[in-house]
């Protein structure tokens, strides 16, 4: 199972000609769901004019080759290890379905396409799904805020979850599919074949209404932020108060559980 292509000589033979137009498809969706997602909700166009008005807040001028080390110390600091978040668990949670969610859709553009004759590829493709799906149900059962600190059910589905849904039942068909496939259930394996495309169609048809666009303006927003740190601007935001003083009274405060 892990060292097979599932694409090849899948349980409904569909030919590679059609598995590539699908993904061809997919990649369509994704596009033009972040860009109604700019048009619509002006997003970016709000980032750039407040990075406009904050740089005339600025008290100095940043040289090229310092902002070139910024962005490159936040990219492989706050954006590659998720700096940004607190917590221990949570910070592993999103690491896990970051990485495993590049390596699954980076193998199966491989797979897909090149067909390679190695078992690479295969096995990045089941290490990064399920790598997606651990990351995935640890934050939806234990990590979601609302669940942690809002009280909800972990049943309670918003729009704002179906990001992180459909990816994680993606993961977890293509799992199933492969190991039944390989198994030869073929009738479980044609229905989670189907599903895995339908939660596909669902992830990425589903971009303007979920929170898929967010790994775009995440690392933009970082970026920024430390930019205007640099220049004095800091977006227009006042400088941080002092931290209060510790007085030594004992008091053991609880850790953030959500970040």
């Amino acid at each position: 199972m892990l060292t097979t292509n599932p694409f090849v000589d899948n349980v409904l033979n569909v030919p590679f000609v059609a598995l590539q137009i699908f993904l061809i498809l997919m990649v369509v969706l994704t596009i033009g769901g972040v860009v109604l997602d700019m048009i619509h909700k002006k997003n970016v166009k709000f980032f750039f004019e407040n990075a406009k008005k904050a740089k005339l807040s600025a008290t100095k001028s940043v040289p090229t080759g310092k902002k070139v080390a910024i962005i490159a110390k936040t990219l492989a600091h706050d954006v590659a290890t998720s700096a940004e978040f607190c917590g221990v668990t949570r910070r592993v949670t999103h690491l896990l379905g970051m990485y495993g969610t590049i390596a699954f859709w980076v193998s199966s553009a491989v797979l897909i396409f090149s067909n390679p004759t190695t078992s690479t590829w295969p096995i990045i493709w089941h290490v990064g799904a399920l790598m997606t799906c651990i990351g995935g149900y640890w934050f939806w059962f234990i990590q979601r805020v609302d669940v942690r600190s809002e009280g909800y059910s972990w049943t309670r589905v918003v729009f704002a979850d179906l990001f992180v849904m459909s990816l994680v039942l993606t993961s977890t068909f293509g799992l199933l599919w492969s190991y039944f496939q390989s198994t030869n259930s073929s009738v479980l394996a044609v229905l989670f074949f189907i599903l895995f495309a339908l939660s596909n169609i669902v992830l990425f048809g589903g971009v303007y209404w979920s929170k898929f666009a967010h790994m775009f303006y995440k690392p933009g927003a970082a970026i920024q932020k430390h930019l205007a740190k640099a220049d004095g601007s800091r977006d227009d935001l006042p400088e941080p108060a002092d931290l209060p003083k510790q007085y030594g009274l004992g008091i053991k405060r609880q850790e953030p559980q959500n970040y």
